[in-house]
């Protein structure tokens, strides 16, 4: 198709969203598998378009910057992984209304959707959770990206927990989930320290064996604290009459 500019010029047809889907995916794909591997600032914008296939132009197209490439790659995965973790939520506090959820369950709720995943979802997954697990460390990029992405979620967790574990302070509810996150963010690594370590009893990559155990280690590890702060906030003896 020509313009009306100079004879023999062409102009790119717009691509429609049908046609562009397909290239923005590779890019995604390219993009999450190189950010996973070498980090955010060990891969450029022309390694990504090259291992995608496609011109730099169009990463510039469909993303603006490479910080732009990395928010698009971490939220692509995030509304399907907390589509499920809400969903399981809102079936315990449903079936809640005759039984309240253990907080095992709603561990359980918050946890196996990403296990499971990184378990059988494919290299892909296996990449996008190398690359939460290494954001979730970075003091550049943890704070921003994780908050927008997860927290929401997050909330809504520990509100549940919250009602679960009643009376317990505020401080230790949110410290008890930073070390539940840790334990994930160490879990999606799968540096095969473990393998080492126990050698050979235990393998990194055994995912359904870390869902089995970290349910239960985690929940103790909130009761723990709720139960120390509770021993250690005992009311004052009563004073008999004869003593005031």
């Amino acid at each position: 198709m020509t313009t009306g500019g100079k004879r023999g010029r062409r102009t790119p047809a717009r691509r429609s969203g049908a046609r562009s889907h397909p290239t923005r995916e590779r890019i995604l794909d390219a993009a999450e598998r190189l950010f996973a591997q070498r980090g955010f600032h060990g891969v450029s914008i022309r390694d990504i378009t090259g291992a995608a296939d496609v011109d730099v132009a169009l990463a510039n197209y469909h993303f603006g910057s490479k910080q732009g490439l990395l928010e698009a790659v971490f939220a692509r995965r995030a509304e399907e992984l907390n589509g499920e973790r809400l969903a399981r939520l809102d079936a315990l506090l449903a079936a809640g209304r005759r039984k309240a959820p253990t907080l095992e369950e709603i561990i359980d709720a918050f946890t196996h959707p990403l296990l499971d995943r990184s378990a059988r979802g494919g290299p892909g997954w296996k990449s996008y959770f190398a690359l939460v697990a290494e954001v979730n460390n970075s003091p550049e990029f943890g704070g921003v990206l994780m908050t927008r992405t997860f927290d929401q979620v997050v909330q809504r967790f520990i509100e549940a927990i919250r009602r679960a574990l009643p009376g317990c302070e505020e401080r230790d509810l949110y410290w008890a989930y930073h070390f539940l996150s840790g334990a994930l963010t160490l879990t999606f690594a799968e540096t095969g320290r473990i393998d080492k370590l126990s050698g050979g009893v235990c393998r990194s990559n055994d995912l359904d064996s870390v869902h089995e155990r970290l349910v239960p280690f985690c929940a103790a590890g909130f009761r723990a604290l709720c139960v120390r702060k509770g021993r250690t906030r005992k009311p004052p003896a009563r004073r008999s009459k004869a003593a005031r």
